[in-house]
């Protein structure tokens, strides 16, 4: 997997009104921490980070930032939008130590799904009920992302996390669910035929008569003396 790169410099100002400023000279303010080092202040060009974002590998690969002549291992960590413009508000990224293991989110890449007996024979409807994972590794085993086969999957069926194979060093956290639905296979809907009319039943009050036949007469009240 090929490293991904990007510039940042040294921020001088902080606060809401440095930040603002920047915001307004098309740069990203931003943190990079972690491994032991102060957190340090950066700056971004906006729309670099903006196009770099767009990248689902950006979120979930060890990223390479050269700051001040330096290179550095980080991951991304926050990022903080604006409420309803395309904006970088703010953005954090950790260091990352070669001997620690990573918690991460990993993004689920699902295929074999058309050819599936659920798909094929079934005609089922199948959902992605997770499409990430959270994984703890080592930085040198985070994979960019975990392939699952459903080529395999049978009609009505559910797979679990403990029915894909995870790459190497790589372990699921689980938050207290151990092992949690990754896709459901469910049976098309299909919609019950209103059952057919008795024959010779009287129709319903109000109902218009069937095509040929007259309306029933209805009796009249007899007349008063």
């Amino acid at each position: 997997m090929a490293s991904i790169e990007f510039t940042a410099f040294p921020r001088a100002g902080e606060g809401r009104g440095a930040s603002r400023r920047l915001r307004h000279a098309g740069k990203a303010p931003g943190v990079v921490y972690g491994a032991g080092a102060n957190p340090t202040p950066i700056e971004l060009d906006h729309n670099a980070l903006i196009h770099a974002l767009k990248a689902e590998a950006f979120h979930s690969s060890i990223l390479t930032m050269k700051l001040d002549g330096d290179a550095q291992k980080v991951l991304l960590r926050d990022v903080q939008y604006h409420p309803f413009r395309q904006l970088v508000q703010h953005i954090d990224f950790q260091r990352v130590d070669a001997k620690t293991r990573l918690h991460m989110k990993v993004p689920l890449h699902f295929k074999g799904e058309e050819e599936s007996e659920a798909v094929k024979i079934g005609h089922n409807l199948v959902t992605h009920v997770v499409t990430e994972l959270e994984i703890s590794c080592l930085p040198t085993d985070l994979p960019e992302f975990i392939e699952v086969d459903l080529s395999g999957l049978t009609k009505n069926a559910t797979l679990h996390v403990n029915d894909i194979k995870l790459p190497k060093g790589v372990k699921f956290v689980s938050h207290g669910k151990l092992n949690p639905v990754i896709v459901s296979a469910v049976p098309p809907l299909v919609a019950e035929e209103p059952a057919p009319a008795a024959e010779g039943a009287a129709p319903a009050e109000g109902a218009a008569p069937a095509a040929g036949k007259p309306a029933a007469k209805t009796a009249k009240p007899a007349a008063k003396k």
